[in-house]
C-alpha cells in the first residue's frame, strides 16, 4: 500500500500520520527529533509528505526532509481545512489534523516542491520584514494628519525617520544578497531590463516568487492570483474575478504595473487597448499586472532580456 505522510506542526511538537498502516506518532519540534524523523523517512521512503504552512514552524522540518531527498509539499492550511469540511471532518485536534493532512495527500496528491536554498529564504524573510515596516510607516504618516500636539508630531516624525532608516538598510541587504549570488544576479539583470521594474520589485520577485520562469503563463498567473476566475452557472455569465494566490506578490506588483503603464511601450499600448474595448480602469490595470508577470516569466524561462517586439 502506498504510504502518504501527513504532518501537523506546532511550535513545540509535530504530529505524524502514516496512511500505509494508519499509525500515529508525535515528535518534539527540535533539531534532534527533526533529524531522527528525517532518517526514519529515508528508510520508509513515502510517496509524499505533506504539511501545512504554519508561519515558519514548518521550515526546519521541510528543509531537513528536502536535504534527505524526500518528496515534500507545504500546503495552504485553508485548502486542507476546506478538504476536511468536504469529507465531514469538523472536529479539530493536532492528531486529527495530521490524519486529515495524510488523507488530503493521498486523495489530492499535490505536487512535491523543490527545496528552497538558504539565500532565497533570507531574501524572502527580508522582503517580509520590509513590507511590515512599510505598513507601519504608512500608519504613522496617517497619524500625522490628526496630530496637533507638538510632542506627538515630533514623536511620530522620529518613528518615521527610524523606519525609513531600517527600510533602507533592509533594501541594501537584499541588493547585496542578490549581487553576490550568480544565479540571482543573472535573474535580476533579466527582470531589471523590463521598463517599469526597479530593484525593489526584483528583490521581491526573487524572494517571494522563486517559481518565476519554471511555470507556464497560466500557472504563474494563477499562483499570484491574477488569473481570471469564471463565475458561470447555467445561462448566467458572471463577471470574471481575480484573487487567491500569493497576495503579497500581487499587492507589490500593483505599483510596478502603474509605472509600466506610463513608461513601458508594450504595457502602455495594451492598457489603452483595453480602455478602448470598454474595460474599467482598475480591470485594465489588473490585466496589465498579469501581462507584466507573464512577460517576466517568459523572459526568465528563456534566459532573455527585454525585447519589446517579442513581448
Amino acid at each position: 500500500m502506498e504510504n502518504y505522510i501527513g504532518i501537523d506542526i506546532s511550535k513545540s511538537t509535530f504530529d505524524v500520520h502514516y496512511t500505509a498502516d494508519q499509525r500515529d506518532a508525535c515528535f518534539d519540534n527540535t533539531d534532534i527529533h527533526i533529524e531522527a524523523f528525517a532518517k526514519l523517512m529515508s528508510q520508509i521512503d513515502p510517496v509524499l509528505i505533506v504539511m501545512e504552512a504554519t508561519g515558519g514552524y514548518e521550515r526546519p522540518l521541510a528543509a531537513k526532509l528536502h536535504e534527505k531527498g524526500m518528496p515534500v509539499a507545504v500546503e495552504n492550511p485553508r485548502r486542507i481545512r476546506n478538504f476536511a469540511r468536504a469529507v465531514g471532518q469538523l472536529a479539530k485536534t493536532d492528531m486529527l489534523d495530521a490524519r486529515i493532512i495524510a488523507r488530503y495527500a493521498a486523495v489530492i496528491k499535490p505536487a512535491a516542491q523543490t527545496a528552497v536554498d538558504v539565500v532565497s529564504l533570507k531574501i524572502k524573510e527580508l522582503n517580509t520584514r520590509r513590507q511590515q515596516l512599510l505598513n507601519i510607516r504608512t500608519a504613522e504618516k496617517c497619524r500625522t494628519e490628526h496630530a496637533e500636539d507638538e510632542g506627538v508630531v515630533r514623536s511620530i516624525n522620529t518613528v518615521i525617520a527610524t523606519l525609513e532608516y531600517e527600510i533602507e538598510t533592509i533594501e541594501k541587504r537584499i541588493s547585496t544578497l542578490v549581487s553576490k549570488n550568480v544565479k540571482f544576479k543573472q535573474k535580476a539583470a533579466i527582470i531589471m531590463s523590463v521598463p517599469g521594474i526597479g530593484a525593489k520589485t526584483v528583490g521581491m520577485l526573487i524572494g517571494a516568487l522563486p517559481e518565476l520562469g519554471c511555470l507556464n503563463r497560466r500557472q504563474i498567473a494563477a499562483l499570484v492570483g491574477l488569473a481570471p476566475i469564471n463565475r458561470d452557472s447555467g445561462k448566467l455569465r458572471g463577471k470574471r474575478i481575480t484573487g487567491g494566490g500569493r497576495v503579497n506578490v500581487r499587492n507589490q506588483l500593483f505599483m510596478p504595473a502603474l509605472v509600466a503603464i506610463q513608461h513601458n511601450p508594450v504595457i502602455r499600448k495594451y492598457y489603452h487597448h483595453l480602455l478602448k474595448e470598454g474595460k474599467v480602469k482598475m480591470v485594465a490595470v489588473v490585466a496589465c499586472m498579469r501581462k507584466l508577470l507573464t512577460i517576466l516569466n517568459a523572459m526568465v524561462k528563456k534566459n532573455e532580456s527585454w525585447k519589446p517586439k517579442n513581448a
